[in-house]
């Protein structure tokens, strides 16, 4: 779930409380072994999900067993019953915002439908940690365009994560994610961003998805983040719906929402939110690189 960036609303508000004076908070090794654990799981109920993706499924049905599964693996779904300074309570499990909705939607029982565009956020706390991850998928076959809207949207998140090195900075994040979605013309949405995370769904820092290089807070081995780009087919700016929590675009256009959370290791980023098989595939490949 993306935290809000402008400072002034209730979003960036909940931020100043839940972070306090805004510390980094890194790690420990055991620390990290929680955070993998929930890791894990929330990416089973991510490609739980991605499968069931289809028209005529509607979102409160994703919402059904996206919720079972966490409660089944002992974990908690750690957006129900969200209130950050005082807004209603979020009500489910996962944000479902379909085709112009960015973030924050609601499960509702209107069936997806051929050619849309759906984006599911989720998060459970396991162990006294969070994980967090989001997908854009299409519903059967979409157009070209929200295909590479997509496509783009993975890849920026991508080249988010490659960023998170020792000694880099967080500005890198930004700064990265920001030009690829430019080279295509997208608006970047820039009033909800990314977040440090642990013990806490949103910690310090925000992570915005533009940015310069070589600013910001300097990055360290333990901090671990949820990197999300939200990017738009037409304008950045967004609207907040009557129920207080669904965020749209304001030209009615579509949007695209990827998100994992990572760990920041001397090695380089270690991608938390992998399934084990994910996890296995992904070894075999860089195995298979430094053998080539």
């Amino acid at each position: 779930m993306s935290i809000g960036v402008r400072m002034s609303g209730v979003f960036g508000k909940a931020f100043q409380v839940l972070t306090g004076k805004k510390m980094i908070i890194a790690k420990s090794q055991k620390d990290l072994e929680k955070m993998r654990a929930v890791g894990e799981l929330i990416a089973d109920v991510r490609e739980a999900l991605r499968s069931m993706v289809v028209p005529g499924i509607t979102t409160l049905e994703l919402n059904a067993v996206a919720e079972k599964m966490m409660r089944d693996a002992g974990a908690i779904p750690t957006f129900i019953g969200y209130a950050p300074h005082g807004m209603i309570p979020f009500p489910f499990a996962i944000c479902a915002s379909v085709n112009e909705a960015i973030v924050h939607g609601f499960s509702t029982d209107i069936p997806l439908k051929e050619g849309d565009v759906v984006s599911l956020d989720m998060a459970c706390t396991y162990h006294g940690f969070v994980g967090d991850t989001a997908m854009t998928i299409p519903v059967g076959e979409v157009s070209d365009e929200l295909k590479q809207l997509i496509r783009v949207t993975d890849e920026c998140l991508a080249l988010g994560i490659e960023q998170c090195h020792v000694n880099n900075r967080v500005g890198d994040i930004g700064a990265a994610i920001q030009m690829h979605a430019e080279k295509f013309g997208y608006g970047i949405v820039r009033d909800y961003t990314g977040h440090g995370i642990g013990r806490s769904m949103h910690e310090a820092p925000q992570i915005p998805n533009y940015g310069r290089q070589g600013t910001k807070e300097k990055i360290r081995a333990g901090y671990c983040f949820a990197i999300e780009p939200m990017l738009n087919l037409g304008t950045h700016e967004t609207k907040t719906l009557a129920d207080k929590w669904t965020v749209v675009t304001k030209d009615g256009k579509a949007s695209a929402h990827s998100e994992h959370t990572l760990a920041v290791t001397h090695d380089g980023p270690e991608i938390l939110t992998l399934t084990k098989e994910q996890k296995l595939k992904l070894k075999k490949g860089k195995t298979e690189t430094v053998t080539a």
